[in-house]
């Protein structure tokens, strides 16, 4: 081995700590960009994948068949700006019945072949040929099996089709396909729609599309687009699971290069410092100034390649399961860890690492070598002499004074030992708040702020085939009777302890526009107390209104004081957006409103559930059993109400933002060990003194202990406040990534209870990282720390 690999090996042997610190700070820098770098650029790739490969529609537009002509749409084909298109196909949101599963409204699209523009991807099975045959997507609410049988109600009586295949829409433009010549059997005379879809040639922006939309739309009669779709919210309702981390992982990472840079840079500096005498040797015995400075970045840069190969590993880990279904939803291979985006991180950190290193080191080769080999270990005279007079007029024990003013004594080394532990603090309250608002993210999702709730009867409970009872009728031998809503309704306005109570009832609704169905909530009674969190205007209040979720609103581009047409009711009802509702459920694609409001329609709203808030004063048990006496007769139950359990997506945050904030404080700790370790040997023969003059072991602890509190008090008030505002930062762009508008209720969440702890958790930090030097200075014998130089 040459002369300088001994020196380099030696050094980064012998700093041990540092090298742990140095390894530690890189490897969670290295995990968090890889994993933010990765989720960010192939968060689409499966969407992109697909869409590419099915030749997927930029716009898609529903229009009405009563205002407007298939022949008229066939010559928008020509408009300005399309590059290619498909249709006019008939469609009809049809209620299917039979062993497809829950009669929940679906679109149905008549259309020839599944090639062209948003080519249909089979799965299972072939395409419709012939009238009573049947294509499902993959992704319809209904029991998608070739050979299952599904009957629709038609003008000429009920038709019955059978399952062939089974496909999928990259942009979900149908639930099901069937010939051209069947949509007449399904559809009376002048009902229905017929639907377009377009490639573009700018198709790239959100201004692209509403251009390319107005071109083909130009000349036909108001009132004639009945829905329309763009690509791109499709696109970024695929990405939404993977985005959401995005802005969390890059603050983590921002957080970690950082802390990188500064540890480095301290360390190398510490070690040029504290082996001035060494440097010198190592010139004297024939290194260049070159290779001294090349040695000495080289005890940096090896650690830190360490730590980076841990942290691709760890990205690795954490980035394959965040992405494992994505590639399973569009069918494609599943997506991996683009090569490119470690090859980026780890060139960019080490670069980062030997840059800080270098310059650090610079100052190793500029020693002279007489000069070097004449400097000793003591601390340069003057420095903190004004902190120590006035450490001597304050009445504090001698121990605290003398640890006191040691930061003033060596004030390049506790600002990097206070920047450590600032951005610990940071970290800590990141996470603190984040876990806080997820909490508050969750209530809002489970919106239940009733104290006793009688379930909806499940969708299966009694009979539900041909002759069933309606509700509160026997369904059958065995099968208890269906509770009727009326009923519960009144037994819960008669039980003793009743305060305010609503109940709710869910049926599934199209709207104009989109594929698919939506949850509609029909309330009655005030529903406002039940824990609906509003983002902007305000709850329903009367019949033809409602509240929906921002995903909804940006679906079909409404906005409040807009309106939503459902269908696939009796008959369609528009209802009035009054309110912007924070809700993740469903993807947000849910409407809440009075059941008035549906009357016309007539849905089946026997599975209601019932929402109670008891009277002052009443005991929430003895209400539960009281009242589940009272509904037994009925068929039924009722129970305590609270909150819902989280959802998956909460524990992967908090487990991540717990592991990253972890290892930013351990390389904090860390960070405060290696000055202060650094300082404790630089002092020994100091510590030795003050020994023999009496000094006792637990006063050496205190010393060095409180050496550190300063710094690290302040750091903690600085860090505080930098941790609420990346907090203010992130949130937001976390819920503006997965397409949810955030009320002030979910940003705000700080108060001065916890504010003043985590401001005390620098302290908590410096100390930590300081307890190891202190047992050692404590330890040390008087006569070893005297005679040691």
């Amino acid at each position: 081995m040459s002369g300088l690999g001994t020196v380099v090996r030696s050094g980064t042997g012998r700093r041990r700590v540092q090298t742990l610190v140095i390894g530690l700070a890189t490897m969670m820098a290295v995990a968090a960009s890889v994993l933010g770098g990765t989720l960010l650029v192939i968060s689409g790739a499966p969407f992109d994948d697909a869409f590419a490969r099915q030749h997927g529609a930029h716009l898609s537009l529903q229009f009405d068949a009563a205002k407007v002509s298939a022949g008229r749409l066939a010559a928008s084909r020509d408009a300005e700006g399309v590059s290619a298109a498909a249709g006019p196909f008939p469609t009809a949101v049809l209620t299917p019945r039979g062993d497809a599963g829950p009669a929940w409204p679906v679109t149905v699209a008549g259309r020839g072949d599944p090639g062209g523009v948003d080519r249909v991807a089979l799965a299972d099975g072939r395409w419709p040929a012939r009238p009573g045959e049947i294509a499902l997507s993959a992704d319809a609410p209904l029991f998608a099996a070739p050979g299952t049988r599904i009957g629709f109600a038609g003008p000429a009586g009920a038709q019955e089709l059978t399952v062939v295949g089974v496909g999928r829409s990259v942009t979900g433009t149908a639930d099901a396909w069937v010939v051209p010549s069947q949509m007449p059997a399904l559809t009376a005379p002048g009902t229905g729609g017929h639907q377009m879809l377009y490639r573009l040639a700018d198709s790239g922006t959100a201004a692209g599309i509403a251009a390319g939309g107005r071109a083909v739309t130009r000349g036909l009669p108001a009132g004639a687009v009945a829905g329309e779709q763009s690509w791109l919210t499709v696109r970024k309702n695929a990405e939404r699971d993977t985005a959401l981390y995005v802005p969390f992982l890059m603050a983590f990472g921002l957080l970690g290069l950082v802390m990188s840079v500064l540890v480095v840079g301290n360390v190398v500096a510490s070690a040029v410092g504290t082996g001035t005498r060494r440097i010198g040797i190592l010139k004297a015995v024939g290194l260049t100034p070159a290779q001294v400075v090349r040695a000495y970045a080289a005890q940096a840069l090896i650690p830190a390649a360490a730590g980076t190969v841990l942290g691709v590993l760890a990205g690795h880990l954490l980035a394959v399961p965040v992405l494992a279904e994505a590639g399973e939803v569009y069918g494609t291979s599943s997506p991996a860890v683009a090569p490119w985006v470690d090859a980026a991180v780890v060139a960019g950190v080490l670069a980062l690492v030997a840059a800080t290193a270098w310059a650090s080191a610079r100052r190793a080769g500029r020693l002279r070598t007489v000069d070097a080999l004449a400097v000793g270990r003591h601390t340069p005279a003057g420095h903190g002499r004004w902190a120590a007079r006035v450490a001597g007029r304050l009445p504090l024990p001698l121990p605290v004074a003398l640890g006191v003013v040691r930061p003033f004594a060596r004030p390049a080394r506790a600002l990097a030992m206070g920047t450590a532990v600032l951005f610990g603090t940071v970290a800590v309250t990141f996470t603190v708040g984040m876990g806080a608002s997820l909490g508050e993210v969750m209530a809002a999702r489970a919106h239940d702020a009733a104290d006793v709730v009688v379930p909806a009867p499940p969708p299966d409970f009694g009979s539900r085939g041909p002759g069933a009872g309606g509700p509160g009728t026997d369904g059958g031998a065995g099968v208890p009777p269906r509770a009727a809503p009326a009923a519960v309704a009144a037994a819960v306005e008669a039980a003793a302890g009743t305060g305010r109570h609503y109940s709710a009832a869910t049926v599934r609704a199209t709207v104009a526009g989109l594929t698919g169905t939506v949850d509609v909530h029909a309330f009655t009674g005030d529903a406002s107390w039940g824990g609906y969190t509003m983002v902007s205007g305000r709850w329903i209040e009367g019949p033809g209104e409602a509240v929906v979720p921002t995903p909804l609103l940006a679906a079909t581009g409404t906005r409040i004081g807009g309106s939503l047409t459902l269908g696939g009711l009796a008959e369609p009802v528009t209802v009035r957006i009054v309110g912007e509702l924070l809700d993740p459920r469903k993807e947000g694609m849910q409407v809440f409103t009075d059941a008035s409001t549906l009357a016309a329609a007539r849905p089946d709203l026997t599975e209601t559930s019932h929402h109670i808030a008891v009277a002052p004063g009443t005991d929430v048990d003895a209400y539960v059993d009281a009242l589940g006496a009272d509904l037994a007769p009925l068929g039924a139950t009722a129970r305590a109400g609270g909150l819902d359990g989280g959802s998956d997506m909460v524990v992967t945050l908090n487990a991540l933002s717990a592991v990253l904030t972890l290892m930013l404080v351990a390389v904090a700790a860390l960070g405060v060990l290696n000055g202060v370790l650094l300082d404790t040997r630089e002092r020994i023969r100091e510590i030795g003194v003050h020994k023999a003059l009496g000094m006792t072991p637990r006063q050496t602890v205190a010393m060095v202990l409180t050496s550190v509190a300063v710094t690290g008090l302040a750091a903690g008030v600085l860090g505080v406040p930098l941790g609420v505002a990346l907090h203010g930062r992130v949130l937001p762009a976390m819920g503006e990534s997965v397409g949810l508008g955030l009320p002030g209720s979910v940003i705000a969440v700080y108060d001065w209870a916890a504010l003043v702890p985590l401001a005390l958790g620098g302290l908590l930090i410096a100390g930590l990282g300081a307890l190891l030097p202190a047992g050692w200075a404590a330890r040390t014998r008087t006569a070893t720390a005297l005679r040691t130089e």
